[in-house]
């Protein structure tokens, strides 16, 4: 659902007076219904915003026009993510925030990460022994978990905010009243999750008025996500984990609201109000390593991108990218994606239950006891046996391969800067697009269904999974909203949605601004390679159909086409102290870069 070229097309007049790189926000005056210019590349001075959609993007640039930081920001622009990108992201969501300190020079995270009932286990997703259908667990009550986007917003304004909740959430709380413009994408995601909508009353109500889809240039409003945000933004956080709205969602995925006459079976789940009360976001040290005399820090588990971004990473760094050949540098890119795929399968989970080795993971040693296994001529076979982070041992895999476990591919993601130098990369989500497709009456915004990300059942019962369900239990993620640093400076900041290829794109796109030359900008827009510890790699068409696929096939890779991966955005910092905002050129629409003050290109 992003504001794309269809949602623009009655303002080219507006956007024929925009340079590329001089995006601003417009004026809070501006009628919310009147997109703002996108553009995916601004460069300025006051501070940066990027995102996947216009008017979040310029929620964010309001609020740091009125004095607030980027984590003040970032809030502002996730809430309105929530209302323009609802299938994506919500207050029934959860998500991983990174945030640099520029007064301590340090970098926090908070797992924000959405949690499992109390009275879930390794079964929950079983029925006579086997595994659900995906589709069937998706669109229920059980799929969804307590959701965790509120307790991050609060605990982060909280540590380092400046402005109230309250303030932070008004632009987000006007764009839902006054609405936004409906583009081609809106609609066609809409469409693709009109079965699911249809069958419960208030999703039918709120995103297929009459019935019908959403028109393309028609203005969609949600008075009720309106309303709400107001009343969070009155009450405070706890609203939404003691107050009525906590019981709302406790009556909702006990008892789904589901129409009467739909034959879908929707399964309830077993969430609790002591499941809401009980939940909290919470803040701990990042993943770090260094890479090419650069700190990359990311997020640890629960989240898998910070030690699979990580460990790539550190198996590259034996390797001078920068001189090697395009298919030289895929081929070596590719293989370390794999190695640390079939490490994240075996040994990440939640460190609540899992014992998450994840020094070894990040160590350099162990990187290089996997760095071993690349040959130039060869390609390795997938599924690749993990090895033993505890006991490194060169080119040694320890243990029984396992096919990676699927996980769905929508999400969101924003990164903000500001004026005093903080930075947040901040990932987001509801899981599949459409989340659970249950809408909490009255409130105007989709549950989750993000306990799809636990593993059903072990890919191998001979292989330990440590992510399967459990009592409170976060499930395994692949976000990895990462900052970059050189001697407690900020470089750059980015991240993507898109399931398990959040990993390789953010590991993609960082080796294409380090080592590879391109601006950011080019790195985000440059076509992807995935490989998860597949039998095949996903390539995007601009590689798919260049020469350059043949010659990693004569290696011995096998590719199979994927039209998009990711859609990442992040900023950078450049030497003479401006931020660079950067945001998908294409993909998913285009994105939206935009700074306070716009002044020329870099």
């Amino acid at each position: 659902m992003r504001r794309s070229v269809a949602r623009n097309v009655s303002f080219l007049s507006v956007l024929a007076a925009v340079v590329t790189v001089g995006a601003a926000a417009p004026s809070s005056s501006s009628p919310s219904a009147v997109p703002p210019p996108k553009s995916p590349v601004a460069v300025g001075y006051g501070g940066a915003v990027a995102s996947v959609d216009a008017d979040a993007t310029a929620a964010g640039i309001e609020v740091l026009r009125a004095g607030g930081n980027a984590v003040d920001a970032a809030v502002a622009t996730a809430a309105a993510l929530g209302v323009t990108e609802p299938y994506s992201a919500g207050i029934g969501g959860g998500g991983y925030f990174v945030y640099y300190n520029a007064k301590k020079h340090t970098v926090e995270t908070i797992d924000g990460r959405e949690t499992a009932p109390r009275s879930a286990d390794s079964s929950l997703f079983l029925e006579n022994g086997k595994p659900l259908a995906f589709a069937d667990a998706v669109t229920s009550g059980l799929s969804v978990g307590t959701p965790g986007t509120p307790a991050t917003w609060g605990t982060a304004l909280d540590a380092w905010g400046s402005k109230s909740l309250g303030r932070v959430l008004k632009p987000a709380e006007r764009l839902a009243r006054d609405g936004f413009v409906v583009d081609s994408t809106f609609r066609s995601q809409t469409e693709g999750n009109q079965a699911r909508f249809a069958d419960f009353p208030d999703t039918a109500k709120l995103f297929l008025p009459g019935g019908q889809l959403p028109v393309v240039g028609s203005v969609f409003k949600n008075p009720d996500l309106a309303r709400t945000y107001e009343k969070v933004g009155r009450e405070g956080i706890d609203e939404l984990y003691r107050g009525e709205l906590a019981d709302d969602v406790v009556r909702t995925v006990r008892n789904p609201p589901v129409d009467p006459e739909a034959t879908r079976v929707v399964r309830p789940g077993d969430l609790t109000a002591r499941d809401l009360r009980s939940y909290r976001a919470v803040r701990q040290a990042p993943t770090k390593v260094g890479y090419r005399g650069l700190d990359v820090y990311g997020m640890a588990p629960s989240s898998s991108g910070g030690t699979s971004v990580g460990e790539a990473l550190n198996i590259l760094e034996s390797t001078d990218l920068s001189r090697a050949t395009e298919a030289q540098y895929l081929h070596r890119y590719i293989e370390a994606s794999r190695i640390a795929f079939a490490d994240r399968g075996r040994w990440v989970g939640d460190p609540a239950f899992e014992d998450v080795p994840t020094r070894g993971l990040l160590s350099q040693r162990y990187a290089d006891s996997r760095e071993c296994l690349i040959k130039d001529d060869a390609v390795l076979t997938s599924p690749l046996a993990p090895g033993d982070p505890r006991r490194p041992a060169d080119c040694a895999n320890r243990g029984t391969a396992a096919p990676t476990t699927y996980e769905g591919e929508n999400t969101t993601h924003l990164t903000a800067a500001d004026k005093w130098g903080n930075v947040v990369a901040y990932t987001l989500t509801i899981e599949q697009t459409g989340g659970s497709a249950i809408t909490v009456p009255g409130r105007g915004y989709l549950l989750n269904n993000e306990l799809t990300d636990f593993s059903f059942a072990p890919a191998d019962p001979a292989v330990h999974d440590p992510n399967l369900p459990g009592p409170g239990k976060r499930p395994r993620s692949s976000i990895s909203p990462t900052i970059v640093l050189k001697h407690g400076q900020p470089v750059l900041a980015l991240g993507s949605p898109g399931g398990a290829t959040i990993i390789t794109t953010v590991l993609q796109s960082l080796i294409g601004t380090v080592d590879r030359g391109l601006a950011l900008g080019d790195a985000i827009a440059a076509p992807r390679a995935s490989q998860r510890n597949s039998p095949t790699t996903e390539l995007e068409p601009g590689l798919w159909n260049s020469p350059l696929r043949s010659e990693l096939e004569s290696l011995g890779h096998s590719f199979k086409l994927n039209p998009e991966i990711g859609a990442a955005t992040g900023v950078q910092r450049l030497p003479d102290g401006r931020w660079l905002a950067a945001a998908e050129k294409v993909r998913r629409g285009g994105g939206a870069a935009m700074v306070v003050k716009p002044s020329g290109r870099p």
